[in-house]
C-alpha cells in the first residue's frame, strides 16, 4: 500500500545548529563517484510505489541537501527557499569532507550541516550506516543529491526519495563525463536530466529534462557552464513542486503532484 504524508507552504523558520561529524576508523573504500549515485550498477525494477501528497499544513518541507564541492546547486537551493511561497525549508546540508565551499555557504546561510566522512569507517557499509542515520535525524520528506560526489549505499536509500541531478539527457551519456561523453559522440543537442536515485549508476526514474544545443565551437567547459545554468532552475523547480504537491513514484514513472 502507498505510504502518505502531508506536505504544506509557509514561512521559512530560521534554521540554527551546529555541524555534527560521524567519526569511525578508517575505510579501505571511499565510494567515490560522481553525483549521488549508488553502488551496483543495476536499477531495482520494479520501483515501489511511493506517493507524498500535498495537505493544508502552513509549515515548509524539510529536506536535506547533499553536497560535495563549491555548492552552486545548494545556493540555487537556498536562494529559492527565502521565499515563504516555495513550501521548502533546508533542515541542514550534510558533506563528505570538511572544509568545502558547499559546507560554508550553509553556515553562513544558519542552516545545520554534517559531516560523514568515509575515511572516518572501517568500510563502505558502516559509512552508509552513518551517512543514513545522519540524514534519519533531520527527519526529511526527501532528499537532495546536489553534486554529491559519493555513491550511496543501501541503508542511504532505504529512507525518504533522494533525488539527483545529471548533466546529460539520461539513459545517454551516464556517468563521471556525461559532458564530455556527449561531445565525443558528436551529439547535437544534450542536455540536463533531475531523476530519482537507484542501486544503478545514474539509473533512477526520470523526473524531469532540459536540452541543451550543443554548439560547433563548444569545449566542454563552455558546454557544461551553459548545463549547469538549466541544471540549476530545473532542480529549482523540481525540488519546489515536490514539496509543495507532492510526488508519486510508479515503476519507471514519476509525477509530481502525487
Amino acid at each position: 500500500m502507498p505510504s502518505v504524508a502531508p506536505g504544506g507552504v509557509g514561512r521559512r523558520p530560521s534554521p540554527a545548529g551546529r555541524r555534527s561529524s560521524s567519526a569511525g576508523r578508517r575505510s579501505s573504500s571511499d565510494g567515490r563517484g560522481r553525483g549521488a549515485r549508488s553502488a551496483g550498477t543495476r536499477p531495482i525494477i520494479p520501483h515501489a510505489t511511493r506517493v507524498l501528497a500535498v495537505s493544508d499544513s502552513p509549515r515548509p518541507v524539510p529536506i536535506v541537501v547533499l553536497v560535495s564541492g563549491s555548492g552552486t546547486l545548494l545556493q540555487a537551493l537556498i536562494d529559492a527557499s527565502v521565499d515563504p511561497g516555495y513550501g521548502v525549508r533546508i533542515s541542514a546540508v550534510g558533506v563528505d569532507r570538511d572544509g568545502t565551499a558547499g559546507q560554508e555557504r550553509a553556515e553562513r546561510s544558519g542552516i545545520p550541516t554534517f559531516v560523514v566522512r568515509p575515511r572516518d569507517h572501517r568500510d563502505r557499509a558502516a559509512w552508509d550506516e552513518a551517512l543514513a542515520a545522519e540524514i534519519a535525524r533531520h527527519e526529511p520528506r526527501f532528499v537532495v543529491s546536489a553534486g554529491f560526489m559519493r555513491i550511496l549505499g543501501p541503508r542511504a536509500l532505504a529512507g525518504p526519495t533522494v533525488i539527483n541531478t545529471h548533466p546529460a539527457l539520461l539513459p545517454s551519456f551516464p556517468g563521471a563525463h556525461g559532458v564530455r561523453d556527449a561531445l565525443a559522440h558528436g551529439v547535437a543537442v544534450t542536455g540536463t536530466t533531475c531523476h530519482v536515485v537507484d542501486a544503478g549508476v545514474d539509473t533512477g526514474p526520470i523526473i524531469t529534462q532540459r536540452a541543451v544545443v550543443v554548439e560547433d565551437d563548444d569545449t566542454e567547459e563552455s558546454l557544461h557552464e551553459r548545463i549547469k545554468v538549466q541544471e540549476r532552475e530545473m532542480l529549482v523547480d523540481v525540488v519546489g513542486r515536490m514539496a509543495r504537491h507532492g510526488h508519486r513514484i510508479d515503476g519507471r514513472r514519476v509525477r509530481l503532484g502525487g
